[in-house]
């Protein structure tokens, strides 16, 4: 129980870094990679099919 709540806990910080880095990027970096400024929740949380 306490390694899955570690998890969940890991889980989490890395969602809000990769919306961290994300989120720095100018809207022609993101366009360059095939991504909109809307994308970024969904390409954290691992739901992005492109």
């Amino acid at each position: 129980m306490l390694l899955s709540f570690i998890n969940m806990i890991k889980a989490f910080r890395d969602r809000r870094r990769n919306i961290a880095e994300l989120s720095q990027f100018s809207d022609r970096e993101l366009a360059d990679i095939g991504l909109h400024r809307s994308d970024i929740l969904r390409v954290a949380a691992g739901n992005y099919n492109g």
